[in-house]
């Protein structure tokens, strides 16, 4: 039997970096199924990753998104956020 990967450990100012290591923001708030990452200074855009999609190489908080794609895909909050009742 295959042992589950281990949790990412994730916390607030944590920078989240695309496939070639450029920037994509900055997490806001951990939550138990997704982060709240806000991009930008000027127009900050929140984007809402789910914790699977993330992954640690080198200290680092990474996605296979790049920013453009990131913000196509997460940019609306989750159907089902953590704090939604089934």
């Amino acid at each position: 039997m295959t042992e589950p990967a281990p949790a990412v450990e994730v916390k607030p100012g944590d920078r989240l970096l695309g496939p070639r290591g450029r920037r994509i923001g900055r997490v806001d708030a951990v939550f138990a199924d997704y982060l709240l990452v806000r991009t930008g200074f000027i127009l900050p855009v929140d984007l809402y990753v789910p914790r699977e999609a993330v992954s640690s190489s080198g200290g680092a908080l990474r996605v296979e998104l790049d920013r453009k794609a990131a913000y196509e895909a997460w940019h609306r909050p989750l159907k089902r956020a953590p704090h939604d009742e089934p």
